[in-house]
């Protein structure tokens, strides 16, 4: 299904993408290729096929949690520059 140079600009002007007239020819015969490659693949029976969202099944990479001891307020605070009583003590940045 070759395009025209017509569809291949308007197309660009949708995209928002500026083309010279050797993009045109180039985008040209790209674009026609992928729609005719689409022909081909809408040949292709997939009946009987179920719909699905992800080609390949989708594992879980996260790490499981872990429960860590958690650090006493003395390590926490022992590089604090400022500190007020057990907490961190900031400049006030807010009139």
């Amino acid at each position: 299904m070759p395009l025209t140079r017509e569809e291949v600009e308007h197309v660009a002007r949708l995209a928002h993408v500026g083309v010279t007239d050797e993009d045109v020819v180039r985008f040209r015969s790209q674009l026609s290729q992928i729609l005719d490659y689409f022909e081909v693949l809408r040949a292709v029976d997939t009946e009987g096929v179920p719909p699905t969202s992800q080609s390949l099944p989708l594992e879980n990479v996260t790490r499981p949690d872990e429960t860590l001891q958690p650090l006493d307020q003395e390590a926490v605070l022992a590089n604090a520059p400022l500190r007020s009583g057990g907490y961190f003590r900031v400049r006030k940045i807010l009139e």
